[in-house]
């Protein structure tokens, strides 16, 4: 145990140390601003491009992992719109931010740097594959309907390609794509700028966490929304238990890539909840609270699965 708390501890202590100085520290959120820039067009694309690169191009096509672990994450956004059309009285734009509260793991801050630490070099490639097609499926569905219930204001045609052009050109997908092109042409970068990489990618996790512990104590909560505490029971208990029995179902995957699954869908809810609820001015209190309740109760759920695979107790998943 004092293993499993020795890895997750600092994780989680370097997020409630963000949490501690934004709450304390006199700082207006513009000061995160070049922070944020940095890990999320620097640091971040450099780790996702570096395990990206590095691996045999024939895994990264695995398309039943793929299909598995992002019809598990779509499941869970299905079960958490119909709770937030259930509660929030058939309100599409609030139930579809509180559908990402319910399905939307962190698994860009939190992702990388936990399941490396946990699982080793094996699972770089699990963990790149699902953060991409999770971001391609909420990047693809939630301007659709925000469209659908008219808080977007474009045409559908304009919903489109807004879509295209948030899935080409964000930078955690164009860093993975060119590491995929060079895993295919077997690029190895020159001495100078792999050492650049180094540096970039050992700052990605510790910045993004910090980063994040800062933007969860700067939002606002003045009381929890009815319907968060069964999204979050959908995010942290539903999802990495649906992970599970699907692949462990499907079968014929590596133990690795199974424990990187559901370490993934452990996570708490994404910042991206809240980002995306302040961009369409909807169920911003919600998405807000929901953060950064789910952020505190997943220390518990983490921890706990850390301790079932740091002991081979995950079922069909050790073998």
């Amino acid at each position: 145990m004092a293993d499993v708390l020795a890895l997750a501890l600092p994780f989680f202590g370097v997020i409630f140390l963000g949490l501690g100085c934004g709450r304390f520290a006199r700082i207006p959120e513009s000061g995160l601003a070049w922070l944020s820039f940095f890990i999320i067009y620097v640091a971040l694309p450099a780790l996702f491009f570096s395990l990206v690169a590095r691996t045999p191009f024939h895994e990264l096509t695995n398309g039943r992992f793929i299909a598995a672990t992002t019809l598990s994450t779509a499941t869970c956004f299905a079960l958490s719109l119909a709770v937030g059309l259930w509660l929030r009285r058939g309100n599409l734009p609030e139930a579809t931010i509180a559908a990402i509260l319910g399905s939307y793991a962190n698994v860009g801050y939190m992702g990388p740097g936990l399941t490396l630490g946990a699982l080793g070099a094996g699972a770089s490639v699990p963990t790149a594959l699902i953060f991409v097609f999770d971001s391609l499926f909420f990047f693809t569905i939630v301007p659709i309907l925000m469209a659908i219930g008219g808080r977007d204001r474009h045409s559908l045609g304009a919903t489109a390609w807004l879509v295209v052009r948030r899935v080409v050109t964000h930078p955690f997908n164009v860093a993975t794509f060119l590491g995929v092109f060079a895993a295919y042409i077997e690029f190895h970068p020159p001495a100078a700028i792999e050492k650049t990489l180094e540096f970039l990618r050992n700052a990605a996790a510790p910045c993004a966490l910090f980063t994040l512990g800062v933007s969860v104590a700067l939002r606002p909560m003045n009381r929890m929304a009815s319907e968060v505490p069964a999204l979050l029971f959908i995010k942290l208990v539903v999802h990495p238990g649906l992970v599970w029995l699907v692949l462990t179902t499907v079968g014929g995957f590596d133990p690795v890539w199974i424990a990187t699954a559901v370490l993934m869908a452990c996570l708490p809810p994404a910042l991206n909840a809240f980002i995306m609820a302040k961009q369409y001015d909807t169920y911003v209190e919600g998405a807000s609270g929901g953060v950064l309740i789910g952020t505190v109760v997943s220390v518990l759920t983490v921890t706990l699965m850390l301790y079932v695979l740091q002991h081979d107790m995950l079922p069909l998943a050790w073998r």
